[in-house]
């Protein structure tokens, strides 16, 4: 088994563990993770809680005999919120706390940084941050889609230096267990590339979104800025036994970079990019080298609508270089390419100054 030590962990608890029989809240596998988070807590360390399960919970208390459109599962999730709440509460003697959360709350980064100062408050006070996505009003394009990157993020967002995702699989295997009886448990990965992916089937749960490729979209973003991340079967209570000494039964994916400051982890991962700048070998060089920040006349085309502020890709011969937020829209760049700076208010009318992407709202990728 593998070793490991944590500080801050976000444990992340899967549908199929909430709400075994996908229509209403149980404990049966939930006695253990209590156990572990209540003993933690003792030992001085730090937990939140990434929780599924709100529209499985809310499920028998909406009644449709056919597939649930989006305003039933709305109302499923309204429904479930709360009893999913009361079944972790119960577990404890210390108070817990609810946040819900969508992508655009990621994605501001004023909410961002309000979410980040409520966490730290909440853990200060002795409570338990309880999370999950806000279902009762998210859309398709404003969801993050699964609990699992919900939990990365999170950990992003509170500096945690451990993901623990808790399944209903033992970890990431050679082959499908399900189809493979010889599929060995792969105990360690030291770095998530395309090989790693290549392993991940679909999912096997009927109740949650997140399969196995999910997870390692999680453990990835983590992975690279400097947080651990585990995958455990939370189903089986001597994981958390066996984690309680500092043993992983499960996958433990190393962290493979630094810790990256909290600004840098919202631009890398948390905003989505809106259009690409492709730049000449000079910039390039500016960038990587001198930390420089993106001036006009290295760029050399633009891709994408985008406006003032927005989150666009620095690309050199189609390879991803860094990521930033533009000071100028596209449209404006479509006129100041290849310009020098001086020029910019000649040509626009006016200036934002020389800089396109400033080194301070620029992370390498």
């Amino acid at each position: 088994m593998s070793k490991f030590e944590w500080q801050r962990a976000i444990i992340k608890v899967g549908s199929a563990l909430i709400a075994p029989d996908g229509s209403q809240c149980s404990g049966r596998y939930l006695l253990p993770i209590a156990r572990f988070i209540t003993a933690s807590r003792e030992q001085g360390k730090e937990v939140i809680i990434v929780s599924s399960g709100s529209v499985a919970a809310g499920r028998s208390r909406v009644k449709i005999n056919h597939q649930p459109s989006i305003a039933e599962k709305q109302a499923m999730a309204a429904i479930g919120q709360t009893k999913m709440m009361a079944n972790w509460s119960r577990f404890f003697d210390f108070p817990c706390a609810q946040l819900l959360l969508t992508y655009s709350d990621l994605h501001s980064r004023t909410r961002y940084v309000n979410i980040k100062n409520t966490l730290r408050e909440l853990l200060n006070n002795q409570a338990l941050p309880i999370i999950n996505e806000n279902d009762t009003v998210a859309v398709n394009e404003l969801k993050v889609g699964d609990n699992d990157n919900l939990g990365a993020y999170t950990a992003l967002i509170a500096q945690a230096d451990t993901l623990i995702i808790c399944s209903d699989v033992d970890g990431l295997f050679d082959a499908d267990p399900r189809l493979n009886p010889n599929a060995q448990l792969i105990k360690q990965v030291d770095n998530i590339d395309e090989s790693i992916f290549a392993l991940a089937g679909g999912s096997s749960s009927k109740v949650g979104t997140g399969g196995m490729q999910t997870k390692l979209q999680a453990a990835q973003k983590c992975s690279n800025s400097g947080i651990q991340t585990l995958i455990v079967n939370g189903q089986k209570g001597e994981v958390f036994d066996q984690l309680m000494d500092g043993e992983v039964a499960g996958t433990l994916f190393k962290a493979v970079a630094s810790r990256d400051n909290a600004r840098g982890q919202w631009l890398k991962h948390t905003l989505k990019n809106t259009g690409k700048v492709s730049i000449d070998s000079g910039a390039k060089a500016a960038i990587l080298n001198k930390g420089a920040s993106l001036l006009p006349s290295g760029i050399l085309d633009i891709s994408g609508d985008f406006k003032s502020g927005d989150a666009v890709q620095i690309e050199y011969n189609g390879h991803a270089l860094a990521k930033g937020l533009t000071i100028y829209s596209s449209s404006d760049l479509e006129q100041i390419k290849g310009l020098r700076s001086s020029k910019i208010e000649e040509t626009l009318g006016y200036s934002f100054g020389e800089a396109i992407v400033h080194r301070d709202d620029m992370v390498l990728l």
